[in-house]
């Protein structure tokens, strides 16, 4: 009935202007024909009933799939939409309309790392050493050998804003490629002997990563870092990859004192990617955008990298830090497992409204629990 009162105003003395039946189609997404049938009925129907002439149950009824028989399968039985299918003897059609209307709810998850109870404990030390007035934790961890590629050293800390949202400190410290330069030994059909080539370090070992902290990071933070901060301490979080350096390493503790500045190394817990903003969205972020090129060379990928992460929007990665703290959270309430969902709080709705807190409260009550925890242990 809608869609003849609205072909009734489109008409004049009976009669349908040119295109109202291609306007009205469009508007209310059915077929031209449908609105085509509908008039044509209500002009040759005296009583103008245009409503459908269904019966009350017609058409085929719905394949019904208790819920219940899903649950009881087993998880190998229901990894895809056709295993499951088959599974319940029904056609692939079917289990897609359920994940369609709602009924059921398509899940997929990553592989997390094995964590043994010492990491656990060691994840719930770091996310109670981020509270004032702890200690700072040192922490070591083996590290699978790295794999012949070009390496990156990203250096990132949080962005600042002011009161009316803008940017004061874009966060972004450095990325700095493991490469060399060195001229080529030989000719090619790309180049003369003699031209400068760019060449990935595969050994990085103590001495290139204390090299590149001290010569490279170190001067970033020095000439980035948001001055009415100079007097804090400055933290450089790393994982416990073998090649990085001692949190004690007397000649990073040498550069990281100069020009009045107090920068010091920590480690994160074993088996924790997700207490590094990095691997928690910063890396997955900026290659996504790095996966817009195309590059061929060394030079070409160490620029797309580079380009990424200028590119990368500073309120994101603001949005990164706000989920590492609701991770630690989660963390400590799974008593430092990581069998977690990684929490949503609609954090793009939140800066919209300006509501998007700096710090996440943490419940006194589980930080007691937790802390009465590790005395048990």
């Amino acid at each position: 009935m809608y869609i003849y009162h609205e072909l009734l105003q489109k008409s004049v003395d009976g009669k349908l202007r040119k295109g109202a039946t291609n306007e009205v189609a469009s508007s209310n997404s059915v077929p031209l024909r449908t609105v085509q049938r509908i008039w044509k009925r209500a002009k040759e129907s005296e009583t103008r009933d245009v409503s459908h002439r269904k019966t009350k149950n017609c058409g085929r009824k719905r394949i019904s799939i208790d819920e219940n028989q899903i649950r009881e399968l087993p998880f190998s039985q229901r990894t895809n939409i056709r295993s499951l299918a088959f599974a319940l003897k029904t056609n692939p059609t079917s289990v897609f309309r359920l994940i369609k209307s709602g009924a059921i709810r398509r899940n997929s998850n990553a592989i997390k790392p094995l964590l043994k109870e010492e990491n656990k404990i060691s994840r719930l030390e770091f996310c109670l050493s981020m509270l004032e007035d702890e200690d700072e934790p040192y922490r070591t961890c083996k590290s699978k050998n790295f794999i012949a590629k070009v390496m990156f050293l990203v250096a990132q800390t949080r962005p600042r804003f002011d009161s009316e949202e803008n940017e004061t400190f874009s966060g972004k410290i450095g990325v700095f490629p493991f490469v060399t330069h060195e001229p080529a030994i030989r000719s090619s059909i790309n180049r003369v002997a003699g031209t400068m080539v760019t060449k990935a370090i595969t050994t990085v070992n103590r001495d290139v990563v204390r090299s590149f902290l001290i010569d490279k990071v170190l001067p970033a933070i020095r000439e980035k870092w948001p001055r009415d901060e100079f007097e804090s301490t400055i933290f450089i979080q790393q994982d416990n990859a073998r090649t990085h350096i001692n949190h004690d390493d007397p000649l990073f503790r040498e550069a990281a004192t100069k020009d009045g500045f107090d920068i010091r190394l920590m480690c994160q817990p074993a088996n924790s990617p997700d207490l590094n903003i990095l691997d928690l969205g910063f890396f997955s972020a900026i290659q996504s955008l790095q996966y817009k090129e195309a590059p061929k060379t060394i030079d070409e990928l160490i620029s797309a990298v580079v380009k990424s992460f200028e590119n990368f929007p500073s309120i994101k990665s603001n949005r990164i830090f706000v989920s590492l703290q609701l991770c630690m959270i989660e963390i400590m309430k799974e008593k430092g497992s990581n069998k977690y969902k990684i929490p949503h709080v609609n954090k793009e709705r939140l800066e919209r409204v300006r509501q998007l807190p700096i710090q996440i409260k943490c419940d006194p009550i589980l930080v007691q629990e937790v802390k009465n925890y590790l005395n048990m242990e």
